[in-house]
């Protein structure tokens, strides 16, 4: 294409974009504007009303604009304004059309296909990109273009398409009355047919352009990247080798020796070993096998073939690395600082400069100690990002949660939606604090449930946003007092108590939040026996996670904030439910649990307990419920408690054939959550069992009264008479 730009001198360049971004193609000529990046367009109302245009080094357009640049001469774009590919569509499909749409978003393909090619892109490489012949294949590829046109059935959205080709028109007809001289247009090929030859008269346009719907937007350039190029990631126009071109077009001379030298260092870093000589030896056969197939220069399918034969000895794995870190890759773009931007995105950029965290592409892992300033200011910095839906960061709670308050570990991977997600963001703010700081006083009153309520104020901590906070407390406080439903209010502590132990560790005075733990726990044990009765099985799950949850808070808020009181009751709400008996056995099995690793029960009354719950008087399911609530989270009781193993062992042995079906499943997720350790510990313990009977069950005193009505009646139904 600049071969043809060359050779015609056009006067103006035509570049198919949204019309009303002409006024940020200087940027263009930025050397700091580097692709790949994206026009953005939105809403200013409505953020995620938002489309892009995305550029790469290889783009004809963005080869187009760059030479405009370079000598000089006038380059627009020529589609629809952004604000009517952004308004909604106030043409109805139509009826009868077809959705099979091939023949309009893959001409390429089918015409490669046509030709013999079962890649299209090797296709344009041979017939567009790599031409001997010198002859310009434009007119060729727009007469396969028209006929393809002919043959094409209705689009659902004509419309749409008939005013994007009538506006390019226009703009093209504008375009020849100004300059005397040569016009390119830089389009799609499938537009290609209604741009060539003699336009037809401008009434028609002017007509079909006529009360086409459009919004305000807003425009900027953001970065993109060639993950987000390529046709896996849903990107319609893409390309699957977005590294492979981008190889091309920048590299010069010696193209295939060049990448083949890159492909070794991806292998390198992946710890296989190639040398120089396996280098030379891949150059060598890519170049044969190009000659074999009669191509002028070794495509993308000989250097991968030579890489997989040669440098990888047949692994396709290893090939397999190759294709994600380079044919793809995962090159972010930049933009210029002063390009127009949210003042919300130059806050965030201006922050992770200073706190040198590196906007890029790929995960990287991060872990902050939180008694350091420089990594607490992270750590502030990413939370903020987070509760205003930026999620440059992901925190890794499985590594968090369980080692203290002073350790964070956080995944950072920058995705080029998040221009998005700053844009919608900006709504709240102008910088970073003072947005996550409206926002999350914006979600605590509006807040329908007491759950989203304790999240934000845990966010709120966690971020640092101090003047937050007094906003925060009182939603908290009134959703706390209206909620009557215990299993939520559970479901509230566990994040209100971090919340304490952040707040300590981050210096925040958190009386009050302490304070509503306590009115919560009080409430909760107060309504602990009308939650536990009646359950299903899937509410007696529920259930049974949210008192772990609980139970773990609470002894984390007696060492935390001093709440030794709330840690009683609790214990003694535990108590009395485990005295029940209309209890799900899920629930029951597990509140022996809690107890008995509190020391509150002492293990011989666990293992009566055990025994009586699988006697043969339990039907086998609810045997089974009773074990898996007691047995699952740790096995360490039953490997020191032999007893209660042999209990367990006994009970087992002395299953049916369908009494086991019935409790295997059960076992099954409770023996799984122990871990490796444990189950080798306790086979060990099986072993020394043999010969062991299980201990005696003790029955709970019988009530001779009440025995004597049960021993007339069974007396009765033997023939004894009354």
């Amino acid at each position: 294409m600049l071969s043809e730009l060359e050779r015609v001198r056009p006067q103006v360049v035509l570049i198919e974009g949204p019309s009303d971004a002409d006024a940020l193609l200087p940027l263009v000529a930025d050397p700091e504007l580097v692709p790949p990046v994206a026009l953005l367009a939105y809403d200013p109302a409505r953020p995620r009303v938002s489309a892009f245009w995305p550029f790469a080094a290889f783009s004809p357009e963005w080869q187009a604009l760059r030479w405009a640049a370079e000598h000089g001469v006038p380059a627009r774009f020529c589609d629809l304004p952004s604000g009517a590919f952004l308004a909604p569509d106030d043409e109805p499909p139509q009826l009868g059309a077809r959705r099979d749409r091939r023949m309009r978003e893959d001409p390429i393909g089918l015409l490669s296909e046509a030709a013999g090619y079962d890649d299209p892109e090797r296709w344009w490489d041979d017939v567009i990109e790599s031409r001997l012949d010198g002859q310009p294949p434009f007119a060729a590829l727009t007469e396969a273009m028209a006929e393809l046109r002919a043959h094409t059935p209705p689009d659902p959205h004509q419309r749409r398409e008939d005013r994007r080709e009538a506006f390019m028109r226009q703009t093209l007809r504008q375009a020849l009355k100004e300059v005397n001289g040569p016009v390119a247009v830089v389009c799609g090929a499938w537009h290609a047919p209604a741009l060539a030859g003699k336009l037809p008269p401008a009434t028609a346009d002017a007509a079909v352009l006529r009360g086409m719907p459009k919004i305000k937007t807003k425009l900027a350039w953001v970065p993109w990247t060639h993950g987000r190029l390529a046709t896996a990631s849903g990107y319609g126009a893409g390309v699957t080798s977005p590294g492979w071109y981008h190889h091309l077009f920048t590299a010069g001379d010696h193209v295939v020796t060049r990448w083949l030298t890159a492909v070794a260092g991806v292998l390198r870093a992946h710890d296989l070993p190639v040398s120089s000589a396996h280098v030379i030896e891949a150059v060598r056969l890519a170049e044969a096998l190009a000659t074999l197939r009669g191509r002028p220069l070794a495509g993308l399918a000989e250097v991968t073939e030579a890489t997989q034969a040669v440098l990888c000895e047949g692994d396709a794995t290893a090939v397999g690395y190759v294709q994600r870190e380079l044919v793809v890759g995962e090159q972010l773009g930049a933009v210029p600082p002063d390009a127009p931007a949210v003042p919300l995105e130059v806050d965030l950029r201006a922050q992770a400069k200073t706190l040198r965290l590196k906007i890029d592409p790929l995960d990287k892992p991060v872990t902050l100690d939180l008694r350091k300033e420089f990594d607490r200011a992270k750590s502030v910095l990413l939370h903020r990002l987070a509760g205003l839906g930026i999620d440059w960061g992901s925190e890794r709670e499985d590594e968090v949660r369980g080692t203290g308050t002073f350790r964070e570990t956080w995944t950072l991977r920058w995705r080029p939606e998040l221009a998005v997600a700053i844009v919608d963001a900006a709504q709240w703010g102008t910088t970073v604090a003072a947005a996550a700081t409206a926002r999350a006083i914006d979600t605590a009153r509006t807040a329908d449930d007491l759950r989203t309520v304790t999240a934000t104020v845990e966010q709120v901590l966690l971020a640092e946003l101090g003047d937050a906070l007094p906003a925060v407390v009182p939603p908290l406080e009134a959703k706390a007092a209206l909620d009557l439903d215990a299993v939520r209010l559970m479901a509230a502590v566990p994040a209100l108590v971090r919340a304490v132990r952040y707040g300590d560790v981050r210096g925040t005075d958190t009386a009050a939040l302490s304070a509503v733990v306590d009115a919560l726990v009080l409430r909760i044990c107060a309504g602990l026996p009308a939650a536990v009765a009646s359950l299903s099985d899937d509410a007696a799950a529920q259930l049974r996670a949210e008192l772990d949850a609980v139970h773990l808070a609470l002894a984390l808020h007696e060492r935390a904030a001093g709440g030794p009181l709330s840690r009683a009751r609790w214990v003694e709400a535990l108590t009395a439910v485990a005295g029940r008996r209309d209890v799900h056995g899920l629930v029951a099995g597990r509140v022996v649990r809690l107890l008995v690793d509190g020391g509150v029960l002492p293990r011989d009354e666990a293992a009566r307990r055990f025994a009586a719950h699988l006697s043969v008087g339990v039907t086998p399911a609810d045997q089974a419920a009773w074990a898996e609530g007691f047995l699952s989270g740790s096995g360490l009781l039953l490997v020191h408690d032999r007893p209660l193993l042999g209990v367990l062992d006994g009970w087992v042995s002395g299953l049916s054939d369908d009494a086991f079906l019935v409790a295997l499943p059960v076992l099954r997720r409770a023996f799984g959550d122990f871990s490796t350790a444990e189950r080798a510990n306790l086979a060990d313990q099986l072993r020394h069992l043999s010969g062991e009977s299980a201990p005696p069950v003790e029955d709970d005193p019988v009530d001779a009264a009440r025995a004597a009505g049960v021993l007339r009646t069974v007396a009765f139904l033997l023939g004894g008479g009354p």
